[in-house]
């Protein structure tokens, strides 16, 4: 979750690593021009990829560590995919702005606008989900300053078994 308008925070190095056929984390929240590590702490080889229009890039079969981490410069919501293991799915949410969050177990957050005199201000927030039933972007919802607000959405049925990246293969498949 996200407001929108705030200013932007510098760029950090991070990772996301495969183990147990798995990406660590699931959803990595970093801003504009941050560098993110793809290690492989399993002991099979993984092909990581995404082409999502925020950032398309291909790491082909690997072993330890890549070449080079990936540098992630556009805002937007980058999925990531296994062509190796179907059922490997994670997300980089890259974002431009500094007041940015996660919910809790919940489904709460708590963002605060830090500047004065805001009280009544409508302002646009964005939501993402991985269930959303569009993931690759966020919906955009207003809410005024002052008051709390309670915004729900509509996800799709958790996935069971292996079938979590049928969306994400489809999409590969008509590339």
């Amino acid at each position: 979750m996200a407001l929108t308008g705030k200013e932007a925070v510098p760029p950090v190095t991070t990772e996301i690593y495969q183990k147990d056929r798995r990406f660590h984390p699931k959803i990595l929240i970093v801003p504009v021009g941050s560098t993110v590590d793809f290690p492989n702490r399993d002991n099979t080889q993984h092909h990581v990829y995404s082409f999502s229009p925020a950032k398309t890039f291909d790491l082909k079969l690997y072993a330890g560590r890549p070449e080079a981490p990936v540098v992630f410069n556009k805002p937007g919501i980058v999925e990531l995919g296994c062509n190796i293991h179907d059922q490997m799915q994670a997300f980089v949410i890259v974002t431009n702005t500094s007041d940015i969050g996660r919910t809790d177990k919940n489904g709460q957050i708590t963002l605060s606008a830090e500047t004065e005199d805001v009280d009544g201000q409508t302002v646009a927030i964005k939501l993402w989900h991985p269930r959303l039933p569009d993931n690759t972007r966020p919906e955009i919802r207003k809410i005024t300053l002052g008051n709390p607000a309670n915004l729900h959405i509509r996800l799709t049925p958790e996935p069971t078994g292996d079938d979590s990246l049928e969306r994400l293969q489809q999409r590969f498949r008509e590339l």
